[in-house]
């Protein structure tokens, strides 16, 4: 303490010099969290811009094109493999958030696809198909040759997921199931699972249960197109994926037709499986989803 300093100006001083202190150490950690975001971006930039200079080269041929629709249920990992995908040379993605594809999430009509199709130089041109489910077996042959990757998840995570982003899911089922609105998820519903649904939707039945009948009826489509039988098809399990990455991302480099490369398992984690509590879903709709996801184990292998 100095000759003119009171012991409360000491104690004033030595107060402001930790809340320097603290500041400081709040504003380092701010930036560190916002390099650790900004980095993988300026990296996916400068890739994308390598990429499309490579398309030039002899190496890569166009005239053998081939277009991949990436389906599923939303919540199931369409987003990670569209990633995965994108860190291909070999690939030119479009993610469902880019406006010259999409407007407000869902495809924008084929002559815009179309054109988009014939700008690109990729040998394969990827681009997401959530809100298409039901238009995928038509899609395949305006745009072929074509394919297509649907993956799913377990429904217990998927429903998890979904309560934390979209709510008022009872609602929406019923209007979807019940009152035969026109929204997208509704879209594609066969008279055979509109029937089997009605009995199973009332009021008071729950954002979970709700949630867990979408996960059926958008999940259903790939049977009621026939994609079981389908070789134009891969079904892809997202526990597999995330756990057993290396040979699920050959399996699918193989089907597309791209070579497989190390860095595109870098971002795979398996911290996602079963991290929340299951959620609370009726038995008779436990019973009906049971049955689907036991349908789909035989095509994953």
């Amino acid at each position: 303490m100095k000759p003119w300093q009171s012991p409360r100006q000491m104690k004033v001083l030595h107060i402001e010099k930790i809340d320097k202190g603290t500041r400081s150490k709040n504003f380092h950690s701010y930036m560190k969290n916002k390099l650790s975001h900004l980095i993988p971006k300026i990296r996916r930039i400068i890739f994308l811009f390598l990429k499309k200079g490579l398309w030039l080269t002899p190496k890569f041929n166009k005239k053998n094109q081939e277009r991949v629709f990436i389906a599923g249920m939303q919540r199931s990992g369409t987003n990670m493999l569209m990633d995965i995908i994108e860190k291909s040379f070999e690939t030119d993605v479009y993610h469902e958030r880019d406006s010259r594809a999409f407007d407000n999430y869902q495809m924008r009509d084929r002559h815009t696809i179309q054109k988009l199709i014939n700008q690109s130089r990729a040998p394969k041109f990827i681009i997401k198909a959530l809100c298409e489910l039901q238009d995928l077996k038509e899609l395949m042959e305006y745009f072929k040759p074509a394919k297509v990757i649907w993956i799913v998840r377990s429904y217990d995570d998927v429903v998890a997921s979904m309560l934390k982003s979209f709510p008022n899911m009872e609602k929406q089922v019923i209007r979807i199931v019940h009152k035969g609105s026109k929204e997208w998820l509704g879209r594609g519903m066969t008279d055979k699972t509109r029937n089997k649904l009605k009995d199973l939707i009332h009021e008071g039945m729950g954002d979970s249960s709700a949630s867990a009948l979408q996960w059926y009826f958008r999940n259903i489509l790939f049977f009621d197109q026939q994609f079981d039988k389908d070789q134009r098809v891969l079904l892809i399990s997202y526990e597999d994926l995330v756990t057993k990455p290396e040979i699920n991302i050959k399996k699918i480099c193989q089907f597309i037709g791209i070579e497989y490369r190390p860095r595109m398992i870098s971002d795979v984690f398996a911290h996602s499986i079963k991290r929340r509590t299951p959620p609370h879903i009726s038995n008779e709709i436990r019973v009906l989803c049971d049955q689907l996801q036991e349908k789909f184990k035989p095509l994953y292998y």
